[in-house]
């Protein structure tokens, strides 16, 4: 079992910024492929992001890679999503997940352990 806690969501203005951040407990974390989604209101949950156990590989969306960075320090058990640049339509609850498989990374269907999200919402 894998345990999953987001944090850093909230209201900013377009073009702001924030730091998502995953806290993670229980199963080894270091050996988890860990992944960032979004869902927006009436929408599909989607993959924002990826990345292995290393760090070593990352994943992106095409409409973030620009903006967002995901990170990992498996020495703290938690994952980062800093992302620059928000737009409007990035309003969703952001969730963090993992995958012990290291299975294909942008494939949220390969993703064992979900946290609760956190909601980030940009404003005009």
């Amino acid at each position: 079992q894998v345990q999953l806690v987001e944090s850093g969501g909230g209201l900013v203005q377009a073009g702001g910024s924030l730091r998502l951040s995953c806290a993670a407990s229980g199963r080894t974390f270091s050996s988890c492929t860990m992944g960032w989604f979004r869902q927006a209101p009436g929408k599909e949950r989607e993959v924002v992001a990826a990345i292995r156990s290393s760090g070593g590989t990352i994943y992106s969306k095409d409409s973030v890679k620009a903006r967002f960075t995901i990170s990992r320090d498996n020495a703290k058990n938690t994952v980062y999503l800093q992302m620059n640049s928000l737009r409007r339509g990035e309003t969703a609850v952001y969730y963090c997940a993992a995958d012990p498989g290291n299975k294909a990374a942008m494939n949220r269907r390969n993703y064992d352990y979900w946290g609760r999200g956190t909601q980030v919402t940009v404003s005009a």
